[in-house]
This record gives C-alpha cells, sequence and structure tokens, in this order.
C-alpha cells in the first residue's frame, strides 16, 4: 500500500494541521493528532476521486521521505512539523 509522507504543524490554541507536499493544495486537521491522522487517510481518498477531471492531471504519486528531504523547500517546512507517513488506499479512493 503506497504512503504520502504528511506534514502536521500545531500552534497553541489550535487544531493540528495535515498537509501533503506531494498534493499541492489538500488539507485538513483534527482537534487531535490521532483525529488528525485518520482525517488525512480521508482526504487524500476523497481528493484522488476527481483530480484528473479537476486538475487534468493523474493523482501525483508519493515521493519516498528521502527524495522529499533533498528539497529545500520541505526542509524548510518540516523543520517544526510531524512528518508521518499517511497510508492511501487506493481501493477506497475509487469507490
Amino acid at each position: 500500500m503506497p504512503h504520502y509522507i504528511a506534514l502536521i504543524h500545531k500552534e497553541p490554541d489550535s487544531s493540528y494541521g495535515v498537509s501533503f507536499p506531494d498534493v499541492p493544495g489538500v488539507v485538513t486537521a483534527g482537534d487531535t493528532l490521532d483525529e488528525a491522522m485518520r482525517n488525512a487517510a480521508a482526504v487524500l481518498a476523497f481528493a484522488a476521486e476527481d483530480w484528473s477531471d479537476l486538475e487534468g492531471a493523474a493523482f501525483p504519486s508519493p515521493r519516498t521521505i528521502d527524495e522529499l528531504r533533498r528539497e529545500p523547500e520541505f526542509q524548510e517546512d518540516s523543520a517544526d512539523a510531524i512528518v508521518a507517513a499517511v497510508p492511501f488506499r487506493v481501493a477506497a479512493a475509487a469507490e
């Protein structure tokens, strides 16, 4: 099963915000870290459903953490983030 790298940020008095370096514009949040992780998996599947219709391209492939770490933008964005691997269930995205 493929995994997408997620960046989870938490500011005082806010929810946990989740973004995906490989899937620009797809974000979610949760009041707890567990909720944020559940929402992250769900939002990936939801985004994949209509991605090609809306973006005119295939859903982006996930890169490895090693590939991402070579990018200065990822290094900056992940400096104060929790870095997590979120499973992407292809079957769930197709339903």
